[in-house]
């Protein structure tokens, strides 16, 4: 097969990634979401590790976020399992925009563009097939994960092919079978987010130190119960209310890498005894009206830094660049504002 780039990947991944049940209009993963704003205020020591603007010491930087399901679907389906996404942008100083895009996963499905394809094409969605209760029990004596009943009203299954995959693939097995089992959380305000790719940031004294990031829940993590029937609708309500009472907080929490830990795959853990530091609160305070504006035509992207913060060599973060940009010019988002910014082309 003839190689290809990675524009050309990115596209083809987008494409591939349209469900039957999801519409153009949207996203075609991270579907269904609710923008909200606030604020970001770096801790003490957060300037010592990373000499971005919102780290800045005493400063506090005005925020722009969307929660997500990951599914996408064109429904919503708030209680099934699924995995869900917080994506920041962060308003500096300069009038430049910085981006921290997450999910509930803490690690990636592939660990390259090419292998990303074949995830994606191979874990399309399928018509849901019920599992009978001898091949639940095979499969257990297998110690394989047993296939959970489909919800009420589910037509098409979002993990078989993927399960399917990951047998065949090492690198695959540890986020699918977290993502097939993820639940569903009781708030937004009440789930971990994990940025999964690595970063180098540069601190005061000009160490560069390997990071990952991810946003920590002040309330606490918390998932319905799995026993009982899933609710459809019930996030995005939970979240106006939750706020119109007082604000949620999430901490950003920074995990510094060490050598021999993976820098370039995000499919591979860093062992959890790795130093974490606190840099800072953000501070959620409202839900605008205008969500069309606030939301859904923001085109987040995890390529979208500032000085201090680089990208690392992961070949599935770069492919990320491609893709967000391909995906908001397919569905008409404002395009991401790269020639504003301090890593343009």
């Amino acid at each position: 097969m003839d190689a290809i780039d990675d524009s050309e990947i990115a596209e083809r991944i987008v494409d591939e990634l349209a469900r039957p049940d999801g519409s153009p209009a949207l996203r075609p993963v991270h579907s269904i979401g609710i923008g909200a704003v606030g604020y970001f205020n770096p801790s003490r020591v957060a300037q010592d590790y990373c000499t971005a603007a919102h780290f800045k010491r005493h400063s506090e930087t005005k925020v722009s976020l969307r929660f997500s399901n990951g599914s996408g679907s064109a429904t919503v389906r708030d209680g099934w399992s699924d995995v869900r996404g917080l994506a920041v942008r962060f308003h500096l100083p300069d009038k430049t925009d910085t981006d921290l895009v997450a999910m509930t996963l803490p690690e990636f499905f592939t660990p390259t563009p090419e292998t990303f394809l074949d995830f994606t094409i191979r874990a399309k969605p399928k018509p849901v097939v019920w599992q009978s209760p001898w091949r639940k029990i095979l499969d257990m004596l297998r110690l394989i994960p047993p296939a959970p009943d489909p919800y009420p009203g589910e037509k098409i299954s979002p993990n078989m092919g993927a399960i399917a995959y990951a047998n065949e693939h090492k690198s695959a097995q540890l986020s699918t079978f977290e993502a097939a089992s993820i639940g569903a959380p009781t708030s937004y305000a009440r789930a971990a987010y994990h940025a999964v790719h690595t970063f180098f940031v540069t601190g005061t004294d000009g160490t560069r130190r390997p990071v990952r990031f991810s946003w920590q829940p002040i309330a606490g993590v918390k998932r319905t119960d799995p026993t009982k029937p899933p609710r459809d609708r019930y996030l995005q309500d939970e979240l106006r209310q939750r706020l119109e009472n007082e604000p949620a907080r999430f901490s950003l929490m920074m995990m510094i890498g060490e050598n021999g830990d993976a820098f370039e795959d995000s499919t591979k853990p860093w062992p959890p005894h790795r130093i974490r530091v606190m840099m800072g609160t953000l501070t959620i305070t409202g839900v605008p009206k205008d969500q069309e504006t606030f939301g859904e035509r923001i085109s987040f992207n995890p390529w979208l830094l500032t000085k201090g913060i680089e990208p690392s060599g992961d070949p599935v973060l770069h492919l990320r660049r491609h893709a967000y940009n391909y995906s908001s010019k397919k569905r008409g988002g404002i395009a991401c504002p790269f020639t504003k910014g301090h890593m343009d082309d």
